[in-house]
C-alpha cells in the first residue's frame, strides 16, 4: 500500500534533508516526491510505501507534525489492489 502525505515546509538550510531522514528512519520507503516552491515554503507531495505491514502511515504523520518547520496539510491512503481469476 502507497499512501500519499502532502507537506508544507520552510526553506531553511537541510530542512528537506531532516524530513527525507524522517522518513527513512521511521521506516518508510520514499517511492515518489514532488516539489514545489511556495514563497517562503516549499510544498512537498511525498508518496511512501512502509517496510512491513507494522508501519503505519498516519502515524508518520504525526512524526511530520513535530518536525521543526514542518506541518503536515494532506494524507491519502491508496491501495493498489491486483485482480485476480481465470478465464474459463
Amino acid at each position: 500500500m502507497t499512501d500519499t502525505i502532502q507537506i508544507t515546509i520552510d526553506r531553511a538550510d537541510g530542512s528537506l534533508q531532516r524530513l527525507i531522514g524522517l522518513v527513512e528512519r521511521r521506516g518508510f520507503h520514499i517511492d515518489g516526491m514532488m516539489l514545489s516552491d511556495e514563497g517562503a515554503f516549499r510544498r512537498v507531495q511525498m508518496q511512501v510505501r512502509g517496510r512491513d505491514a507494522g508501519r503505519s502511515a498516519d502515524n508518520l504523520g504525526r512524526q511530520i507534525d513535530k518536525l521543526v518547520g514542518a506541518t503536515r496539510v494532506s494524507y491519502q491512503a491508496t491501495t493498489y489492489g491486483f485482480q485476480t481469476g481465470a478465464a474459463a
